[in-house]
Order: structure tokens, then C-alpha cells, then sequence
């Protein structure tokens, strides 16, 4: 990587345009940047860093980037960055522009552009710069990537810190830990660290886990078996628990099985108890039954002699029924013939009754004459019936003609009254036509106004509504960025007060005999003590992370605050300055007009639709004109046609009619007297006929009742029962003799009698023996069962457990090799010898690296008297790993770094920079870095040492590199001629370049 070209405006002290030419200054290897303090000098470095990497080194950077603008710069002056460089064979041009709060263009106040980048590269071949990006996202990730380190690499390898170096030369092994964990990325190491103790915590909590089940299953078969299990006094994760649970396992899996083998054989004799209780108590029930059956009967047989007497007269009753039987069809018949005759006749007395006085005496035959006559008298008017329905069409025809006569006046009459007014509603109607047309016309035009209108006002509102947001917008953004400055300085003040209270924390680890980690020494007569309110580490990193979360609120709210600031550009741009009130009054007066127009271009089709409609009813109502004339003419010879049909018919129908008022009301009376004539004879005739059957029955009851031995049909009437009665009867008598053979049977059994010649069963004695054999059987059965299920739940649990041992053993080996390796990675494992972390073991590679590097350069500023070599050893209670000693030839000793004079730590710190750069290039992927800054510390070489020390510089130039030194140191203005001067005054620092070529 080598810088060209450096352009500053507005930027730290520099209130204007300042200019550094890299490659007129590089020209001679070595080049001085020197000033007074305060001109700037660091910023010109700051600027290289954040052309870069859009940030500066350290504390330096706060906020976004709005602290770097120069408070000399004027206020439409904007901040801006631009570096030149060649990187990779590459020619870039890097040009950023912080975020910039500048006055507004319009009304007062300011407000803040947001930050920008550019990203060029030189193409050689067309001679010309073309962009490659805009993005800030992107055109980091590209110099990055280019370059191969990141910010924090960059600068300690390029913008070299003798500062930072010496403290790492005296500092202990964590915090030179810390250093080249930055440098060189080792987060991975530490990342293997963490995982591997993040899995030994998760399987030794597996394992526990598992152990703790096993625990519980084992505390479920002492609470299964009782008394018969003791439980090892060991926590989960404890060594032989396992074991000590599957022993007391088995005991109580012996102990249950002996228990439930005393229950069988318990079991076992219950049950046979049970049984010849049971069996004598079913003898007993068997013997009470039985004489209570022999007692029921005896009652039974005495209640059946006392009933005799009924059951006798029962008998007669139902052998005179029997033969009343027999003459029942007889009386059914004799009864069916004389409800016949009554019924027909009530019919013939009700049909003569509708009859005529003449024919009152007639019989069945002359009623049956007189009928016919009259059918054959009705049969004779049927062609005058014709002939009425004839009048009636005549009459309805005349009616119909008249009524059309009417209409067609109505029509004529209609049709000149409308046809009169024709001219005036076709004008009127044309006009309406004519009017919708031109509403139509205006309204598209109006429409053309609308959305611009529309898009004006909402644009308006929107400006209006942003205009209120960015003001709120810009009062978070400064109240998060007051919040964001507390938060630091109260960081800041916290940190000041735990560095100077350091003493006291770094005492509390103090212990007598071993060595104190600041001084070595192995007394500690008078350690500082805590003060009141000391700030221990927790509170500072809480401080630090309320800083940091401050910063990222300020961050957010002035992301927002540009956001909103664009959107009402935007949104002003659109609207312009015309107030939002004007512009709606504008929208709704347009909208108004539009509506009108549109309700009246509306009724463009339906004025049109109507004058079409209009036109057709002339020409309608012109055609029913015609039509109207062509029907009065045929209406005069139809008239003059039915009035002679209807003389000659009305002359037929007088003489039909005779006394009735019409044909129909004479045929009519002819139909009624021919119906009433034939059911009347019918009548007669079925009177004649029941009579004669009626006369037969009776005759017949007679004889059939003296056969059946009773004096009258009255007497074989009265014996007869009907179908309940005779039911009734005969289950009566059924039961009678149901019951006296039951009875006859029980007492003729043998055993009954034999029970009963015995003395009474005691049942309840009985019942209470087998009652408590019951209970007997049933307790032994609930220990049996209970022993039973002892031994199963036993046995599950202790399946579960030995298949947990056997699941957990996989478990407990993976723990253990875990175990062992987050020790060995973590440096606390006794094979760990030196107590050496992964981090620190790879570290300590680099840093043997870098010492070895920076020994070649060490060599020739000390004449060959010192060289840095990598230690391993530990160092008080600490861990080992990354110890750095010098070798002075001179005593032949090796000593710690703390050890070295003001300039000798320079020099050392010099040659270790100088080395880690090469390393950490190398690291990079062997980008070359052809431009590198050394920042103060020359001020304590004596001039022999200087003189050494430049010549190590110079030769940097065999690599074609250029060195800046950054120093007040007035010789070195006399040695090195290329020079950068920052000159400081009250409207802000320039720059000057001198002895360049």
C-alpha cells in the first residue's frame, strides 16, 4: 500500500483546503510531520484513517462522524476527506463526507445531511478515473478486503504508536494478550475455548440430569419397597452412583420376591376356607327354602277348599254359555235383517217424500215409468240449449264492438292531442341533448386538472405532518446526543477513578510470600486499601455499556432525523410553498366543478334515449290514427250481420222455455223430478225385499233355540256371554285348576317333606361364616396383589434404571474427554504444565514471531547489544505463555522488558513495532505497505542512538517503502529534510511542505 495523495477541508483543526503530496514527500525514503502541539499533526494521520475507514483511531471518534468537522471551517463550508492510494496494483481515490449540520436553505435553523462516500479507480488504459461505488457498506468491505486488516491493525502497524509499544514492552501477560488478540484475530482460539467450556457445562448438566433421574427412579423403589431398600448417601454426578443403585435395586427385588411367596401361600388357604364356607351356607339356603316352599303350600291348598263353592257355580255358568252358542248365528241373523228393513224403510219414506202429491200412492213400478217419461221429455231440449249459448255469443259480440268503438275515439282523440304539441317537445328535447354535450366536454377538461391538484395537496399535508416530525426528530437527536456525552463522560470519570484507585485492586490479590505482579517482590508491608465509593471493573463495564447503548440511540435517532429531513425535501419539492389551506380550498373548488359537470354530463344518454323515444310515439300514435279508421268502417256491416241472428233465435227459445225462465232453468227442473223419480223407486223396491227376509229369520231363531233346550229365543239370548265375559270365565276357571295342581305337587315332593320334618335353618348364621371367610380371602388376596405389584413396579423401576446406567455411560465418557479437553484448552488442567490457554499458546507463537522479527532491527539500533526473546514462563500465580525478555550481550543476561531506560524502550518498542508490522503483513495475506508513520518517543535518544536509529529507518527504503516520523524533536528537523509542517493559528492550522524535490 502506497499514499499518494491527501486532501483535507474543514476537518479537525484545518478550517479550509490543505493538501499532503505523499509522493514528492516519499521521494526521499524519510520524511518529519512536525508542528507545534495542538496544530494537527494527529489529524493528518486521523484523516489518512478515516479516508480509509470512515472512523479514527481510539476516543477520538464519537458520534457519526460529525465531532471531526473544524470549528474554524465556515458554515456552507462542508467537510470532506479525499486519499489517493495504491493498494494490491490498484489505484483507488477514497473521498468521504462526514455527516454535516449546515443552516437551512429555506427559513431558519439547521439541519443535517446525511455522510457520503465515493470509491474511484484509475483505468490506465483510457487514462481516466471511473466510479465503482457509492455505497459506505460496500466500499469498506472492498478496502478491507484489499488491504487485509482491519482498522485496528492498520493502526498500529501503519500508524505506528511508540506509546502503545512501550506499554506492551512492560506489560503483563493479559494485556499483552489483549494487544495481539486485536492484531492477529485469535477470537477463533478463544472461541474453542468458550465452546468447549460451554459443552463441558452442557454434558456435566446431561449428566447430572441423568444422574437425577436415576435418583428419582431410585427413590420410587424405596417408596415402592418400603423398608426393604436403603438409599446411598450421594448427590447427582457423584462417583459410583450408579453402581450403589443397581446393588439396592436388587436387595429389594430379593426382599419383595420372598414377600410375594408368603402371600401366595396365604392366598392359597383363604381360599379354601372361603369355599366350605360358601358351601355351607347354600345347604342352609337350600333347607330354608325348602320349608318355606312346604309352608306356602299348606296356606295355599286351605285358601282353595275355602273357594269351592264358586268355582262350582263358575262351572254351570259356563256349560249354559255353551249352548247358548249354538243359536247365536240364529240371533245374529234375525237382528242384522231387522236393522236392514228399518234402514230402507226410513229411505223410501225420505224419497217420497220430495215427490209430488201425485205420486204419493204410486208403487215401485209406476214410480219407474213416471221416471222414464221424464228423461225422455229432458232429452228433448238440447237443441234449444244450442241455441241460447248462440244469444249469449251474439250479445257478448255486440258488446265487444261497441266497446271497441269507444277505444278507437279514445285513440283518435289521444293521438291529435299529442301529435298537436310535437314541435315544442321535440325542441325541448334537443336542447337537453345539447346542454349534456357540452357538460360533457367541460368535464374531461376539469378531470385533466384533478390529479395534479390531488397529488399537490397530499403532498402538501405530508409536508406539512414532516415538517412537525423533523422538528422533533431534531430535539431527540440532540437529547440522545446529550445522553450519549453524559454517558461517556460518566464512562470516562468512572475509569479515571478505577485507574487511580488500581492499587487497592491490584492488592486484593496480594498474598505473603508470593511475588506482587507490579514490583516482584514478596513482602507487602503496606498494600493500599479500598477507599470509600472505589469503582471496581463491573461498574466500569456497566458505564462502558450504557455509553455504548447511548451511542447507538444517538446513531438511531439521527439516521431518523435524516430520514424525515429527506422525506420533507421531497414532499416540498412536490407541494411547494403554496399553504396546504389554499391549495385545499383550490382542490375542492376544481372537485366541485368536476362533480357538477359530471352530474350534468350524465344525462347525456338519457336525453338522447328520450328524443329517440319521443320520435318512435309520434310515429306510433301516426300509425294507430290509421288503423283506428280502417275498424270503424268493418264495425257497421258486423252490427247489422247480428241483429238478425238474434231475431231468429230469440223466436226459437220462447216456445222452448214454456213457464221457465230460461232453457237451462227448464231442463233443470226436468233433471231434478227424473232423479227424485228413480231413487224413490229404487227405495221401494228395497223395502219390499228386507221385509221378506226379516219374516225369514225369525222363523229360523225359533227352531234353533228349542233344539238348544231353552223355551224362548229370549232365554238363549240372556245365557249368552260375550268375548270379555267369556274370557274372564274361563281364565278363572283355568287358574282354579292351575293352582290345585301346583299345590297337590309341592306337597307331594320328597325332599320338601323331608325339610319340613326338620327343625328351622339358621341363614343369618350361616351368612356371617361366610362373610367372614369372604373377608378373610379378600385381605389375603389385597396382600398378594399388593406384593405382586411390589415386584413389578420393582422391576420396571429397575429395567429404567439399569437402562439409564446403561444410556448415561456413553454420556459420562463424552463428559469426561470434554472435561479433559476444556481443562487442557483453558489452561487449568494438571497436564497443563504451564497453565497455558489455547489463545495464549497461539498467541505466543505470533508474538515469538514478532520477537524474532523485531531482534533483527533491535540488533542495529543498540549496536548489537540487545535482542528480544519469546518467554514462556509463569510469572507469579499468572499463566505462562506470553513473557518478552531482552538478552543484553554486554552481562550476557536475560532480563525482563520492564528493565529498559527511557530510550532503550524506545528503540526496543520501535524495532518490536517495525516487526509486528511485518508479521501482521505477512498475517494479511503479504500485502506490501510501502508508506508507514512512527508517532514521538525520538525525544530520548541521545544522538549516537539517533543516528542508529535512523539508519535502521533509512534502510526501510531498500523495500522501496517511505517512513513519516511524527516528532517535536528540533534535531530532526536538521537530519531529514523532507518535511510536512502543520503551522497553528487563531483561524485554524495549514499545512507546508518543505525540501521536497
Amino acid at each position: 500500500m502506497r499514499l499518494h495523495r491527501l486532501d483535507i477541508t474543514a476537518f479537525g483543526p484545518f478550517a479550509g483546503s490543505q493538501s499532503v503530496d505523499f509522493d514528492h514527500l516519499s521521494a526521499a525514503g524519510l520524511f518529519l510531520l512536525h508542528g507545534p502541539t495542538g496544530a494537527g499533526k494527529t489529524s493528518v494521520l486521523d484523516a489518512v484513517c478515516y479516508a480509509l475507514y470512515g472512523s479514527v483511531p481510539g476516543a477520538r471518534q464519537t458520534g457519526q462522524g460529525i465531532t471531526l468537522r473544524s470549528d474554524h471551517a465556515e458554515p456552507g463550508t462542508r467537510t470532506e476527506v479525499r486519499l489517493e492510494l495504491t493498494v494490491a496494483g490498484r489505484r483507488l481515490e477514497v473521498t468521504r463526507q462526514p455527516p454535516w449540520e449546515r443552516p437551512k436553505r429555506r427559513g431558519k435553523g439547521m439541519t443535517v445531511d446525511k455522510a457520503q462516500t465515493w470509491l474511484r479507480e484509475y483505468d490506465a488504459v483510457a487514462g481516466a478515473w471511473k466510479d465503482l461505488s457509492r455505497s459506505h457498506q460496500e466500499i469498506g468491505e472492498e478496502i478491507t478486503q484489499l488491504l487485509g486488516m482491519s482498522r485496528e491493525q492498520f493502526c498500529q502497524v501503519v500508524l505506528l504508536p511508540q506509546g502503545d509499544f512501550a506499554r506492551f514492552l512492560r506489560a503483563d501477560a493479559e494485556a499483552r494478550g489483549k494487544l495481539l488478540g486485536r492484531l492477529f484475530d485469535t477470537r477463533r482460539f478463544a472461541e474453542v475455548e468458550k465452546r468447549l467450556a460451554e459443552r463441558r457445562r452442557t454434558t456435566e448438566a446431561r449428566v447430572r440430569e441423568g444422574d437425577a433421574a436415576l435418583l428419582a427412579d431410585a427413590h420410587r423403589m424405596q417408596q415402592a419397597a418400603g423398608d426393604a431398600m436403603e438409599l446411598p448417601e450421594l448427590a447427582p454426578g457423584d462417583p459410583g452412583l450408579a453402581e450403589a443403585v443397581l446393588g439396592a435395586a436388587a436387595v429389594a427385588r430379593s426382599t419383595a420376591a420372598e414377600q410375594l411367596a408368603v402371600a401366595d401361600c396365604r392366598l392359597t388357604a383363604a381360599e379354601s376356607a372361603q369355599a366350605a364356607a360358601e358351601h355351607a351356607l347354600a345347604g342352609v339356603r337350600e333347607q330354608d327354602r325348602l320349608q318355606r316352599r312346604f309352608a306356602e303350600a299348606r296356606e295355599r291348598a286351605e285358601r282353595l277348599a275355602e273357594r269351592a263353592g264358586a268355582h262350582r257355580a263358575a262351572e254351570e255358568r259356563m256349560a249354559r254359555a255353551r249352548k247358548a252358542e249354538t243359536v247365536a248365528p240364529a240371533l245374529d241373523l234375525r237382528d242384522a235383517a231387522d236393522a236392514e228393513h228399518r234402514r230402507t224403510a226410513d229411505a223410501e219414506a225420505q224419497a217420497r217424500a220430495l215427490l209430488p202429491d201425485a205420486f204419493t200412492d204410486a208403487g215401485a213400478a209406476g214410480l219407474a215409468a213416471a221416471a222414464r217419461r221424464t228423461a225422455e221429455e229432458l232429452g228433448g231440449l238440447e237443441s234449444a240449449r244450442r241455441a241460447e249459448q248462440r244469444l249469449t255469443d251474439l250479445l257478448a259480440e255486440r258488446a265487444g264492438l261497441d266497446r271497441q268503438e269507444r277505444a278507437d275515439e279514445d285513440v283518435l282523440h289521444e293521438a291529435e292531442s299529442w301529435l298537436a304539441d310535437w314541435e315544442t317537445t321535440r325542441a325541448a328535447l334537443q336542447a337537453r341533448v345539447d346542454s349534456a354535450q357540452e357538460a360533457t366536454t367541460r368535464a374531461e377538461q376539469l378531470a385533466v386538472q384533478r390529479e395534479p391538484a390531488r397529488r399537490r395537496l397530499v403532498a402538501a399535508r405530508r409536508r406539512d405532518r414532516l415538517a412537525a416530525d423533523t422538528a422533533d426528530a431534531r430535539r431527540q437527536e440532540l437529547a440522545t446526543a446529550e445522553r450519549a456525552v453524559e454517558a461517556r463522560a460518566r464512562w470516562l470519570d468512572l475509569k479515571e477513578q478505577r485507574l487511580n484507585g488500581i492499587a487497592a485492586e491490584l492488592a486484593a490479590n496480594l498474598t505473603d510470600g508470593e511475588p506482587c505482579a507490579v514490583c516482584g517482590a514478596t513482602e507487602h508491608p503496606a498494600p493500599a486499601r479500598r477507599t470509600a465509593g472505589h469503582v471496581d471493573r463491573e461498574a466500569e463495564e456497566r458505564a462502558l455499556a450504557a455509553s455504548r447503548r447511548a451511542d447507538e440511540q444517538r446513531a438511531e435517532a439521527e439516521r431518523r432525523h435524516a430520514s424525515v429531513r429527506e422525506a420533507l425535501a421531497a414532499a416540498t419539492a412536490e407541494a411547494g410553498d403554496t399553504p396546504t389551506d389554499r391549495l385545499a380550498e383550490e382542490t375542492e373548488e376544481l372537485e366541485r366543478l368536476y362533480a357538477r359537470a359530471r352530474a350534468e354530463a350524465s344525462g347525456l344518454h338519457a336525453a338522447q334515449e328520450e328524443l329517440r323515444r319521443a320520435e318512435r310515439e309520434r310515429e306510433r300514435r301516426i300509425a294507430a290514427q290509421q288503423e283506428a279508421a280502417v275498424r270503424a268502417a268493418s264495425r257497421v256491416a258486423n252490427r247489422e250481420r247480428l241483429e238478425r241472428e238474434r231475431a231468429a233465435l230469440e223466436e226459437e227459445l220462447a216456445h222452448a222455455r214454456g213457464t221457465a225462465g230460461s232453457v237451462a232453468a227448464r231442463a233443470a227442473q226436468l233433471e231434478r223430478l227424473a232423479a227424485d223419480l228413480t231413487r224413490a223407486a229404487e227405495a221401494a223396491r228395497a223395502a219390499e225385499d228386507t221385509a221378506q227376509r226379516l219374516k225369514e229369520a225369525d222363523a229360523r231363531l225359533a227352531d234353533a233355540a228349542f233344539r238348544a233346550g231353552f223355551d224362548t229365543p229370549h232365554d238363549a239370548a240372556a245365557a249368552l256371554l260375550d268375548d270379555a265375559a267369556h274370557r274372564e270365565l274361563q281364565r278363572r276357571l283355568d287358574a282354579w285348576q292351575t293352582e290345585e295342581a301346583a299345590v297337590r305337587a309341592v306337597l307331594a315332593e320328597a325332599d320338601t317333606a323331608a325339610a319340613a320334618r326338620q327343625p328351622a335353618a339358621d341363614v343369618a348364621a350361616a351368612e356371617q361364616a361366610a362373610a367372614d371367610a369372604g373377608r378373610r380371602l379378600r385381605e389375603a388376596s389385597s396382600a398378594r396383589d399388593a406384593a405382586a405389584r411390589r415386584c413389578a413396579e420393582l422391576g420396571v423401576l429397575s429395567a429404567r434404571a439399569t437402562d439409564s446406567v446403561r444410556r448415561l455411560a456413553p454420556l459420562r465418557e463424552e463428559y469426561e474427554r470434554v472435561a479433559r479437553l476444556a481443562a487442557l484448552a483453558a489452561g487449568t488442567s494438571a497436564d497443563n504444565e504451564r497453565r497455558m490457554r489455547l489463545e495464549s499458546y497461539v498467541l505466543a507463537a505470533r508474538l515469538e514471531q514478532v520477537a524474532a522479527a523485531a531482534t533483527v532491527r533491535l540488533q542495529r539500533m543498540s549496536s548489537g547489544r540487545y535482542t528480544l526473546v519469546h518467554s514462556d514462563d509463569r510469572t507469579g500465580r499468572g499463566r505462562s505463555g506470553l513473557g518478552l525478555h531482552v538478552v543484553d550481550a554486554w552481562t550476557g543476561r536475560e532480563r525482563d522488558t520492564a528493565t529498559l531506560s527511557g530510550g532503550e524502550t524506545f528503540f526496543a518498542s520501535l524495532a518490536l513495532a517495525l516487526g509486528l508490522a511485518d508479521v501482521v503483513t505477512d498475517e494479511a495475506g503479504g500485502v506490501r505497505l510501502d508508506t508507514l508513520f512512527i508517532d514521538e518517543g525520538f525525544g530520548s535518544l541521545d544522538d549516537q542512538t539517533l543516528d542508529e536509529v535512523l539508519d535502521v529507518l533509512d534502510s526501510l527504503r531498500e523495500r522501496d517503502r517511505s517512513v513519516g516520523i511524527v516528532s517535536h524533536v528540533a534535531d530532526l528537523r536538521r537530519r531529514i529534510h523532507a518535511q510536512l509542517e502543520v503551522v497553528k493559528g487563531r483561524s485554524g492550522s495549514v499545512l507546508r511542505q518543505r525540501g521536497v524535490g
